[in-house]
């Protein structure tokens, strides 16, 4: 019976031990531990994306990325400017990402199958959708009308995917960023322009040339994305809680009014 007992309580001493070690991983790394030791936490944002991330007439970066970016340093290290942020585009930002030119990305990025292979995700912060910018002098009124008509998308982003589903016949038009590609649609360089919808309301605030599809193609999860494995899994919970903590406090709905995103 003694026995029994004593090799229960190893049992159980090993399980709490390799349970506790899952959070490291191989070789000890610890993304959490090594971003505490160097005092700030370095952050992939887009500079492109308003209302999410962009920049002021002074060149500050501001949004409601930039916003979470901020809470989630302050909850790491009880101070909101304890980050460095480094401005990615949705064609480099997996590779500065998993290069460790930054620690996470809060870049407007949408949750996918594909993507998941390569980064993890925390917890989803905000659901965007895709839809469709076009001239309003246009007849096309439909995606499905969009074949064989020129059709605009970011590289890098879920764009090209939602446009190739419903209109397999497109041509598809790449640009690097979305000032680029709005500016394009503008010059008459395609018929239409696929992203993100409220990359897209603020692109088109105050253009009365333009329209946006009233029907929604996808729905697009944004997430804060992490170098995929063991090693990352302590940054997650930290970040994971504190998006929670937001979300039931409320702080998380007020910062989406504040940047006109809540629906």
């Amino acid at each position: 019976m003694i026995k029994k007992i004593l090799c229960l309580v190893i049992l159980t001493g090993l399980i709490a031990f390799f349970t506790s070690g899952c959070k490291q991983a191989i070789g000890g790394k610890n993304q959490y531990s090594d971003i505490k030791k160097r005092g700030k936490i370095i952050v992939g944002v887009r500079s492109d994306t308003r209302p999410f991330g962009y920049r002021d007439i002074n060149g500050n970066l501001q949004g409601f990325d930039i916003d979470l970016a901020r809470a989630i340093a302050k909850h790491i290290f009880a101070d909101s400017n304890a980050i460095e942020f480094v401005p990615v585009t949705a064609a480099n930002r997996i590779q500065m990402l998993n290069s460790g030119k930054v620690d996470i990305l809060i870049a407007t990025m949408s949750i996918t199958n594909q993507r998941s292979l390569v980064v993890d995700f925390s917890d989803p912060y905000y659901i965007a959708g895709q839809a469709v910018l076009v001239k309003n002098r246009t007849n096309i009124n439909s995606i499905r009308q969009l074949d064989r008509k020129k059709v605009i998308i970011v590289y890098g982003s879920t764009g090209e995917a939602s446009i190739r589903m419903n209109a397999p016949q497109a041509i598809v038009r790449g640009y690097k960023n979305y000032e680029s590609a709005y500016a394009a649609l503008k010059r008459g360089e395609a018929d239409a322009m696929i992203a993100d919808d409220t990359i897209l309301y603020n692109l088109a605030l105050d253009d009365r040339s333009v329209k946006i599809f009233d029907k929604r193609f996808s729905k697009e999860p944004y997430a804060v994305a992490f170098r995929k494995g063991d090693e990352s899994l302590q940054l997650k919970d930290s970040v994971n809680f504190e998006i929670d903590l937001l979300e039931h406090s409320g702080k998380l709905r007020d910062m989406k009014r504040k940047w006109g995103i809540w629906k």
